[in-house]
């Protein structure tokens, strides 16, 4: 996952995809009203060594009113939900404040700034951690309860994002883009997508932040799209257009591959139980390591539909 931390990293150390993750997936008031122009990431004085050391965060201030909102985005790609974030989030932001008391970084009227911790999760099993460090406390009465310590952070779990019916990527949003590229339902559906983001890229002056999509297509989102042998051609492209061209290209063909792919192991085995297991086999691959729905993964493998629910439950 460390390849997949650093290239969401460097795609949110862009302002436009800290703005569009304000802007689209923030559902509050008080976002109205930031100075979104004033954006910036928190400079290397503002964050410990304890910090730098959490190479998959970003830390960025805003402009809110007379004061400075921080704004601590932790990316978390792992297999397994982690039932400590609330631990985690309220050790890192004790981190952060020490650091901000450090630098007499406090509000006009001598209070520390507020922050906004977000996490960002992208696995496929739904996040089902506590979102408050109070409710991993013990209840208790008595007058004690007024010493348990409180503090929430925003959980945007990707999967669950998109897959709600009431959810809708309309709109020139960047993040949300990359939420359905990450979870989208068949090839054609994340070539649609992908062509909004070129478009948008290359009608506006960011060629810095088309160098990070880029860089996250080639060594996180293609390869573990396509076929093996595809995998290695991805690494001599440097624009975004030719990027998407060449799976635009591909695509079509990818599923075939797959099926390919499977037989061969099969082949190899010399017997028909030999082939339909290195079959299973691509199906639990795809499952793990693509967005593709069990329809699709049916077409690839040949393998019935209910077979592929079934490998699913087992993934």
């Amino acid at each position: 996952m460390a390849q997949h931390d650093s290239s969401y990293k460097l795609l949110f150390s862009h302002q436009r995809m800290v703005r569009d993750l304000l802007t689209g997936f923030v559902k509050e008031a008080w976002v109205g009203e930031l100075d979104l122009d004033s954006l910036e990431k928190a400079s290397g004085s503002y964050v410990t060594d304890e910090l730098r050391d959490r190479e998959s965060d970003v830390i960025w201030r805003v402009r809110w009113g007379d004061t400075w909102l921080y704004v601590y985005l932790l990316i978390e790609f792992q297999s397994r939900v982690d039932h400590g974030m609330p631990v985690r989030i309220m050790s890192y932001l004790g981190l952060l404040y020490q650091d901000l008391i450090r630098q007499k970084a406090f509000t006009p009227n001598g209070k520390l700034p507020p922050v906004l911790p977000v996490v960002l999760y992208n696995g496929e099993r739904p996040w089902n951690a506590a979102l408050d460090i109070h409710a991993m406390v013990e209840t208790v009465s008595g007058g004690l309860e007024r010493y348990s310590p409180q503090l929430r952070y925003l959980l945007l779990d990707e999967k669950a994002i998109v897959n709600d019916p009431n959810w809708s990527s309309e709109g020139r949003n960047l993040v949300a883009a990359l939420f359905n590229l990450e979870h989208y339902r068949g090839i054609d559906e994340a070539l649609e997508v992908l062509g909004r983001v070129v478009e948008w890229l290359y009608a506006e002056d960011q060629s810095d932040l088309r160098r990070a999509f880029t860089a996250w297509l080639k060594r996180v989102w293609a390869p573990c799209q396509a076929p093996e042998e595809e995998r290695q051609s991805f690494e001599r492209l440097d624009e975004l257009q030719e990027v998407y061209d060449m799976l635009q290209e591909r695509t079509s063909q990818w599923p075939q591959r797959w099926r390919q792919e499977g037989l061969q192991e099969g082949r190899q085995e010399g017997r028909q139980e030999g082939r339909q297991e290195a079959l299973h086999e691509t199906a639990l691959n795809l499952i793990r390591t693509t967005r593709l729905d069990d329809a699709a993964i049916a077409r690839a493998t040949g393998l019935p539909i209910d077979e592929i629910a079934s490998l699913r439950g087992e993934a």
